[in-house]
């Protein structure tokens, strides 16, 4: 692919090494060039400290390291606020970075230069962000082997959210139970981004759900989308699924609640079914009473996405995102979005971010289109 490039010249004088993302961390050797840099300011999301996102974060002014070989120049166009990046800022996640650090797990942005030595991208293309790379900032350089084009059909605010999400929801579906079509899956947390795409990718694959929600205003709008069954957390829960699906056995559910929500659903799970849990939103522990053990012989898995991108090799990677970029472009998966809020609005769009019921996504957004 022909590219108009931003020319640097070849005398490269000194190595530095770098943590390309402190998320997978995978650590990377790159070449800067000390004269005829390319070097950009831009404001970013930074915090110093752990504690409440709105307290903690705030935009300033940073400037961007030098663009090495095989490096390009990102400017964002869209960044969602995930759980995952709060969590970060509390000082809860699975890994954390070193302080200070720009937030951001995922986002998308226009590639505005590309050293000579780069091949496959060009100026002007929109591009997935690496996760981890610290999305929350105006401009960055990133290694240009860490991006995936992003296909024509989709928007930039959908395309930001591709990331994390769908693929979470597609191996969660595919790597776990082998399901067939018209086999039920269960899940909570069914209006969340994964949630939403569960459902969308079930309907796909002839697969039947089980939509558990906190609030019954979000019953017709999950159906819409495909949701075959659409409950509200309660007591009742177990048998209110058992009658809903006919009794039909049940072997996978979805787990991004945690605490009673998580046993009433493995309580209809038909014998030897597994829960995964992938997230913990209400923030309760998992107690498991020993009988969903012994007599059901339920098994109890974890996913993190992080992990698995860190263990998959680029082929295994780009075949799943190119699935995931079929689903969007055909209107398989999408996410509602609330608001898209500027990097300086910070505090307002964590504070919306962290409300519990909200019409859709809070984004980041960079300007440009």
């Amino acid at each position: 692919m022909s590219a108009r490039r931003d020319p640097i010249p070849k005398a490269w004088e000194r190595r530095v090494e770098r943590e390309s993302s402190w998320i997978i961390g995978l650590e990377r050797s790159v070449t800067v060039r000390d004269d005829d840099v390319m070097k950009m300011k831009g404001r970013a999301i930074i915090f110093r400290e752990y504690g409440n996102p709105a307290e903690v974060a705030f935009c300033e002014e940073i400037e961007e390291r030098e663009m090495g070989k095989g490096e390009v120049l990102v400017r964002l166009l869209a960044a969602p606020i995930n759980p995952a990046d709060l969590n970060v800022l509390e000082g809860k996640y699975g890994k954390l970075p070193k302080l200070p650090a720009v937030v951001g797990v995922e986002g998308v942005g226009r590639v505005e230069a590309i050293s000579e030595d780069v091949e496959g991208i060009a100026v002007g293309d929109m591009v997935l962000l690496p996760l981890g790379y610290g999305t929350w900032r105006e401009v960055g350089v990133v290694k240009a082997d860490l991006l995936w084009l992003v296909p024509a059909g989709i928007g930039a605010e959908q395309a930001s959210m591709l990331g994390i999400n769908p693929p979470t929801a597609l191996r969660m579906l595919r790597d776990f139970v082998d399901l067939k079509a018209g086999d039920w899956v269960i899940q909570n947390a069914a209006n969340s981004g994964v949630g939403r795409a569960v459902i969308g990718m079930a309907r796909v694959a002839g697969l039947r759900t089980v939509n558990v929600v906190r609030r019954a205003e979000l019953i017709d709008e999950l159906k819409a989308l495909g949701a075959d069954v659409v409950l509200v957390e309660g007591e009742n829960l177990p048998a209110e699924i058992v009658a809903a699906t006919g009794d039909a056995p049940a072997r996978l559910a979805l787990n991004a609640v945690g605490g009673e929500s998580a046993l009433r659903m493995a309580s209809a799970l038909a014998t030897s079914g597994t829960v995964v849990t992938y997230g913990a939103m209400g923030r309760k522990p998992l107690r498991i009473p020993n009988g969903l053990l012994i007599f059901k012989d339920i098994r109890w898995r974890g996913f993190w996405i992080s992990k698995w991108y860190g263990e998959a090799s680029r082929g295994e990677i780009g075949e799943m995102l190119a699935e995931i970029f079929r689903l969007s472009i055909g209107g398989v998966i999408a996410v509602p979005v609330e608001g898209v809020y500027a990097l300086a609005d910070v505090k307002l769009a964590l504070e919306r971010a962290a409300c519990g019921e909200r019409s859709g996504k809070i984004l980041f957004g960079g300007g440009k289109g």
